[in-house]
């Protein structure tokens, strides 16, 4: 079976938790999963269990910006370089393990803000590894992403 791609929208609660559980089931049955977050200060409390299965690789980011909204420019464009080397980063990571799994985390905000590069990410969907599933979550997701 080829991996699929899933997008889990919404303005509730959810989106991080079935990535969550998607995860653990994957690296329960043995897969080798690879979880990143995008505009969160990784201060979450499911992030500690996370870091704490075998078979899950969690990727910190290691530099917070706050809210796109409250950037200067100046911020706005140090943001967009770090996420934009993120993104590069977690996907080559996932090759390299040969993962079952890769969650991105609130990529899709990340991308309707323009902090990742469209075109990279669109690549790499359309040519991902076939056995790899990748998830993706955020609010309303861009239609080129859904497509």
């Amino acid at each position: 079976m080829n991996g699929l791609i899933h997008i889990y929208e919404g303005d509730g609660k959810g989106k991080t938790c079935t990535s969550i559980g998607l995860s653990v089931r994957c690296a329960g049955s043995g897969g080798v999963v690879v979880f990143s977050q995008f505009l969160k200060d990784n201060h979450s409390s499911e992030v500690e269990v996370l870091k704490q299965i075998p078979g899950i690789t969690y990727v910190d980011t290691t530099k917070h910006f706050g809210f796109f909204f409250q950037m200067n420019e100046e911020e706005k464009e140090k943001a967009r370089a770090y996420y934009r080397s993120h993104f590069l980063k977690v996907i080559e990571l996932a090759r390299e393990k040969n993962a079952n799994l890769l969650v991105l985390d609130e990529l899709m905000s990340a991308y309707n803000l323009g902090l990742v590069d469209h075109e990279q990410v669109l690549d790499f969907l359309a040519t991902k590894p076939d056995e790899l599933e990748v998830v993706m979550t955020c609010r309303d997701p861009a239609e080129e992403l859904i497509a």
